[in-house]
């Protein structure tokens, strides 16, 4: 499998020499880097040539890495049955430069750009409709973010008064989220479900 990727990789390399900065195995997968302006020269490069046949996006992700200058990454899974075979391209990009939208190239990139946009704050550029996708429409921040807290800014409540939903600030802070149980290993006194082995093992 290793060898069928290597050339895979040395094949897009050489035919697409100025147009991607990396192709390299990682974790028995091919990874291509590439910069924004050629993600949709790339992927369409690999959906049309015959040898490929990278048809179908199974998906787009992001990635947070907040202590980079480009924070986020945004990472295109493609599959070729043709070759019985996936790849992975990664754009890197941060909070005030857009990527362009592939949706040209795979209509099936709408929601899920709609889906980075909504968890991580990454503007598609020549998205039609890019708003968020899985929280409400009046949600502050974005929740994948690594900066994001766990608590979130606001809370959701039925009010009886007003008879309907209602959003108000947090009122419990971060450095109360705190718990007090001990776990076995710091010498706790009880087993918790699940640790009945190393309690035979003691």
């Amino acid at each position: 499998m290793s060898e069928k990727l290597e050339a895979l990789a040395e094949d897009i390399r050489e035919a697409r020499r100025g147009l991607i900065e990396s192709a390299e195995i990682m974790h028995e997968e091919l990874v291509v880097q590439v910069a924004s302006e050629g993600i949709i020269p790339l992927l369409t490069f690999l959906r049309d040539d015959p040898k490929y046949q990278f048809t179908q996006l199974m998906d787009i992700c992001g990635v947070d890495y907040p202590g980079r200058a480009k924070r986020f990454e945004v990472v295109y899974n493609l599959l070729s049955v043709k070759l019985n075979q996936r790849i992975r391209v990664k754009v890197n990009t941060d909070e005030a430069t857009p990527v362009p939208s592939v949706t040209g190239v795979f209509s099936s990139a709408g929601w899920f750009e709609r889906e980075v946009w909504d968890m991580y704050g990454v503007y598609f550029s020549g998205h039609a409709d890019l708003r968020r996708i899985l929280t409400d429409y009046g949600f502050d921040g974005h929740p994948q973010r690594k900066d994001f807290p766990l608590t979130g800014y606001v809370e959701l409540r039925y009010d009886p008064e007003q008879k309907r939903v209602a959003y108000s600030p947090v009122k419990l802070t971060q450095a109360f989220r705190t718990f007090d149980f001990m776990s076995p290993w710091e010498g706790a006194e009880y087993i918790l479900p699940g640790d009945e082995k190393a309690a035979k093992n003691g």
